[in-house]
């Protein structure tokens, strides 16, 4: 049985091939699309039948959402397209095809299974709020995550070493929309560099989404450490007197140089 793949909102090709036979008269050709697992009550997707498409008792879920390649279909190719895929077209889909010689006789068959996945959001990981810790407290990292499917995992792991880290808590939720959401928080001592990452797992489309938390308590920048240092300000206020009175005295200088070559007319 073949596979096939795509997200939600994208269009999906259902492959049915017949290569035996080099070209197809088409009002001597039947195809139906169906759905093979019987998981719903009206089961037609697509069908044509003697050169003409007839979707009079095609299924309403899929009404205006299926194409054949009209051009390929003397070649054998009998592959559907469907447009728009949703969560609740993940099912086995059959193809029949027909050929008449005196009477139809099915000719080929093939079935296909369509998995649906979606990743359409990014995971948010959130840092703590609010006053610093107390000595011996934990801080709590919290990484929230939507619109997943399947069911995606979650893992926290230990840049610094890439050693794995247990969840304080897990929360995973179904949608209306079937799609899954993941809540979970993580504990961890705040007195040292934190490299934290939050991994969300999409096994489907065979994705990893990594989000980081980095925190460095010695600023490799060395403007910044002297900033943040106690008496700062005021080294900075007293270096900027000291330019300004050089700034004084060099111009006082100036003028006396040029004082003596300058005309006089008093008692004129």
């Amino acid at each position: 049985m073949k596979r096939t793949e795509c997200t939600i909102g994208s269009t999906a090709e259902l492959s049915c091939i017949y290569p035996q036979e080099k070209k197809f008269i088409l009002n001597k050709l039947r195809v139906f699309w169906q759905i093979a697992d019987g998981s719903k009550p009206c089961s037609v997707v697509h069908t044509f039948n003697s050169g003409h498409e007839n979707q009079s008792e095609q299924c309403a879920d899929f009404r205006n959402r299926t194409r054949l390649f009209q051009d390929k279909l003397e070649n054998g190719i009998f592959s559907l397209l469907l447009l728009n895929v949703s969560l609740r077209d993940e099912h086995t889909y059959r193809c029949i095809v027909q050929k008449k010689d005196v009477v139809f006789r099915v000719i080929h068959n093939a079935d296909v299974t369509l998995k649906v996945a979606a990743n359409n959001s990014l995971p948010v990981l959130s840092e703590p709020t609010g006053n610093r810790p107390n000595i011996g407290e934990k801080v709590t990292l919290s990484c929230n995550y939507s619109q997943g499917y399947p069911q995606p995992n979650i893992y926290w792991i230990n840049r610094t070493d890439n050693s794995s880290l247990h969840p304080s808590s897990l929360k995973i939720i179904q949608d209306n929309d079937g799609t899954y959401s993941v809540f979970s928080t993580l504990k961890i001592e705040p007195n040292s560099d934190i490299k934290v990452g939050c991994i969300i797992e999409n096994e489907l489309l065979k994705q990893n989404v990594t989000v980081l938390y980095v925190t460095n308590p010695n600023p490799t920048s060395s403007d910044h450490l002297y900033l943040n240092e106690p008496g700062a300000q005021a080294g900075s206020v007293l270096a900027i007197a000291i330019v300004l009175a050089g700034l004084a005295v060099l111009t006082c200088w100036l003028w006396k140089r040029k004082s003596p070559h300058r005309k006089s007319y008093a008692g004129n």
